[in-house]
């Protein structure tokens, strides 16, 4: 789409409704909110010029309330201060409903990246049949996470939906209508979801989104590609993280796994039951009727829970005999209906989507010392043990653990989680459950640990129907990784595993806590040289590797621009699979909606399509671009690890922001950080809430700090042509720089200028704005461009608008944050703090990948 066409079909279909339907919310069924509307600009221009000007965020709100109302009393300040932020949220919600509406004209479903766009490039390459080669042995598995940081409720997430619906038909009544139902729902959960709430919410979206788009996307590529050739391939899986990740989250138990496994097989069902109320409405032939009636029983009954006897072979082998019959005595009417009705049984299973077990190796290893000092068998601790008697224990010794010999709750659940897989699978199938995932993997033992668990808990190796994915997030676990992957293929207790499991081994990434560890560029390259490591010695020791990418929202937790991050992904890296976590308000902004899934799926799938079939020299790396990438990254790392050490790096973050109040919203289950300790450290604190909170000082440093500072390294040195030349030719710096420019764009330090006259935070503040600068003046140096993002327009104008949205959100957090500072008041203290805790909501929702 040219430029002047993305400027115009945004105004038309974007800005000039959200200004119509904006006008409506003057009618908003509040108290004393009719005028909020009219005094909502005012405040946005006041701060907008007062922050350029460096003024305080307590002297804009002060000199707010003197100009442009009458108001005098702190609690009627702070009255309408709740009402400005109650109005805002609710802005959020209609620019992201007036947004989405118009997807689809902004994000052809016939571009580049889509299906039909590679099916384009496949007929001009003639290269139809390597395409369809690749798509026997290649995957796209969707995990969504139980990572929140998406706080609408159900409630309000549906009438977002509704909104959708009735934008394009311009129905301002229903709009209207709509708008006064979102003035009166809540948008704050009263209490923190429990696991099971989280899965059940985006179980919503499997049920009414992913069920049909994921069926569509496969009847396109059986129709360009396929050819209805061959037998079904599912190319496209889901994963499922709520109720089996249990990193941290002390309320996920065995039994939780359990119960989100049966609400999944109830969905599956359910759409199922639905479906085939159509079948039987048209093959209403003899002999028909009553197997589909007979179908139609076992699904409703299993649905309904009222038996659990319903198997995928059993209903694959009904619907085959129903087939049968239609092709042998109906001449095949209706075939195509029922062909369908099959394709999608064969996607989803009795399972709906795959949940994944995750927990920290820490956890295992204490296990493990439980079981040493319950049984007796050595009198040193476990972690005192050398290699050698770990290794012979873990892949040797004969134990059968009961669960009561032990007293440590998080222990015994531990058994009971290994030992509830094998029920699941009975249940719903093998792919029901079947990979056990171990966070901050630091060797073998982390994977062999959990292998000796499945043993111990009576499986025997044939019967470990289960894939142990290590994942390698740390600087330290990822240099480790090669050796470690190593050692467990040469081992023969774990190639047996491994043989068991079709010799494929899937390997964990994570960008997230690998980015709070060594800074943007490390973190990046590290992870893109541990890739092609793992892919080395995988081939070499004839193991399949895949490659599952744990990417937050953001780009500094691995998000941004997805789908070219695996076009970048050169030969050196392998491509049978690719697997990635989706969470949060990534969720609902990229997959909420039938449009955008169908465009974001289709991206992912065209990406490793494109990797393979259509390979590009720009996804090739050569040794002189890999040495400046290696010099970028060293000095990236320094100077993060410089900021990092800082003494008020913690601090800061503790006190001048609002990362205390993550965990007062009530957005998710899990606490903020790991540990239960007083003091806060930078390992305990988790990725979401250490992103988060830059994000929302508008500061973003994990995006972007050390990249300024490395490109000026190079610069200085007479070398700015080869940093231009490695822009043009590597997709993959390209993608670097592109990703971190996202981060950059939402960046505002107007926001936050009052700090750097604060005598304590000052300096360090300056420390982060000169490297924000410096970033911004050499990415524009080498990119060519005359703004951050110039090259992506519709991205620039969608963060822009949110950002213009939210700007006196932001004006009244820093402002409550000052007051809680100088408040001795316990009382207004607290009702400050409410303050922040509420404002915590719009950010996050108009930012969309905060964290």
């Amino acid at each position: 789409m040219l430029e002047n066409s993305i400027d115009s079909v945004f105004t038309q279909e974007i800005h000039n409704k959200y200004l119509v339907f904006n006008t409506l919310f003057s009618r908003l069924p509040y108290d004393k909110m009719t005028k909020i509307g009219q005094l909502m600009p005012f405040l946005h221009d006041m701060s907008e010029a007062d922050f350029e000007a460096g003024k305080e965020p307590k002297e804009i709100i002060d000199t707010f309330f003197k100009q442009y109302t009458s108001i005098k009393e702190e609690k009627e300040k702070i009255d309408l201060l709740f009402r400005f932020i109650t109005y805002i949220e609710r802005q959020v919600v209609l620019f992201d409903s007036v947004e989405d509406s118009a997807f689809e004209k902004l994000n052809p479903l016939n571009g580049k990246g889509t299906l039909q766009g590679t099916l384009d490039l496949a007929l001009q390459q003639d290269k139809l049949a390597e395409v369809h080669e690749k798509l026997k042995n290649f995957k796209v598995r969707i995990v969504f996470t139980a990572h929140p940081t998406q706080f609408y409720p159900s409630s309000v997430l549906r009438i977002i939906q509704d909104l959708e619906q009735l934008i394009p038909k311009n129905d301002i009544n229903g709009i209207d209508s709509l708008l006064q139902q979102l003035g009166k729902t809540p948008f704050i959960n009263e209490q923190k979801p429990t696991p099971l709430e989280e899965a059940q919410s985006i179980i919503f979206y499997l049920r009414h989104v992913y069920y049909q788009v994921i069926g569509e996307i496969h009847d396109k590529l059986r129709s360009y590609f396929q050819n209805g050739s061959g037998g079904f391939n599912p190319v496209l899986e889901l994963g499922f993280w709520p109720g089996g990740d249990r990193d941290g989250n002390p309320f996920v138990t065995a039994e939780i796994s359990k119960k989100v496994s049966i609400e999944l097989r109830t969905s599956i069902l359910k759409c199922y039951y639905n479906d085939f109320k159509i079948i039987c409405r048209r093959l209403t032939f003899k002999g028909v009727m009553p197997l589909l009636t007979a179908i139609s029983n076992r699904i409703y009954t299993n649905m309904n829970g009222l038996k659990h006897d319903l198997t995928l072979h059993e209903l694959l082998s009904s619907l085959d005999e129903v087939r049968q019959l239609l092709i042998t005595k109906h001449k095949g009417i209706f075939l195509n209906l029922l062909d369908r009705f099959i394709q999608q049984v064969k996607l989803f299973g009795l399972h709906f989507a795959s949940l994944d077990i995750r927990q920290d190796s820490s956890i295992h290893e204490n296990v493990m010392e439980q079981i040493n000092q319950k049984y007796g068998i050595s009198d040193k601790p476990y972690d005192k043990w050398s290699d050698v008697d770990k290794l012979r224990f873990l892949t040797e010794h004969e134990l059968t653990i009961k669960e009561e010999d032990f007293e440590e709750t998080l222990t015994k659940d531990t058994f009971r989680t290994v030992r509830i897989i094998k029920e699941i699978q009975e249940l719903n199938g093998e792919k029901a459950c079947h990979r056990y995932i171990i966070s901050n993997s630091t060797s073998t033992f982390s994977v062999l640990e959990v292998l000796a668990l499945f043993r111990f808990c009576g499986y025997k190796a044939a019967e470990i129907k289960v894939d142990i994915v290590p994942l390698f997030e740390t600087i330290e676990g990822l240099d480790n990784s090669q050796s470690t992957m190593t050692s467990l293929y040469q081992l023969p207790f774990y190639k047996n595993h491994l043989e068991n499991r079709a010799n494929h081994q899937t390997i964990m990434l994570g960008f997230s806590d690998g980015t709070k560890d060594g800074g943007y560029v490390k973190a990046n390259w590290e992870i893109y040289q541990a890739k092609e490591k793992l892919t080395r010695i995988s081939k070499k020791n004839q193991i399949e590797v895949i490659f599952f990418d744990g990417r937050g929202g953001p780009p500094a937790r691995g998000g941004g621009k997805t789908h070219q991050f695996y076009a970048s992904q050169g030969p050196t890296i392998a491509n049978n699979e690719i697997q990635i976590t989706i969470q949060g308000q990534t969720i609902t902004s990229m997959y909420g909606s039938r449009s955008q899934a169908m465009y974001n799926f289709e991206q992912l799938l065209s990406a490793g399509i494109i990797n393979d079939v259509f390979q590009d020299d720009k996804s090739i790396i050569n040794k002189q671009e890999r040495n400046l990438i290696e010099e970028l990254a060293e000095e990236g790392v320094n100077k993060y690890f410089e900021l990092k050490e800082h003494p008020l790096f913690v601090p800061y973050l503790e006190n001048k922001s609002p990362l205390k109040y993550y965990g007062l919203t009530n957005i998710g289950s899990r606490p903020s950080k790991r540990s239960s300790g007083k003091k806060l450290t930078l390992s305990d604190l988790r990725a979401i809430p250490f992103v988060g909170s830059w994000s929302q000082l508008k500061q973003n440093v994990p995006g972007y700090f050390g990249f300024g500072t490395a490109l000026q390294k190079v610069i200085d040195e007479g070398r700015l042509e080869d940093l231009k030349l490695l822009y043009e030719n590597s997709l993959y710096f390209k993608t670097l720089i592109e990703n971190s420019m996202m981060g950059l764009t939402k960046t505002y330090f107007p926001l936050t200028y009052y700090m750097k006259k604060d005598p304590e935070y000052g300096e360090f503040w300056q420390i982060l704005f000169d490297e924000y600068k410096l970033t911004v003046k050499n990415m524009l140096l080498v990119t060519g461009q005359e703004s951050l993002m110039a090259n992506e327009k519709l991205s620039k104008l969608s963060i822009d608008y949110r950002e213009h949205i939210v700007l006196p959100l932001l004006t009244i957090q820093q402002y409550a944050l000052q007051k809680i500072e100088e408040t001795t008041d316990e009382k207004l203290r607290l009702v400050y703090e409410k303050m922040v805790t509420r404002s915590l909501f719009g950010n996050i929702n108009a930012s969309r990948n905060s964290a």
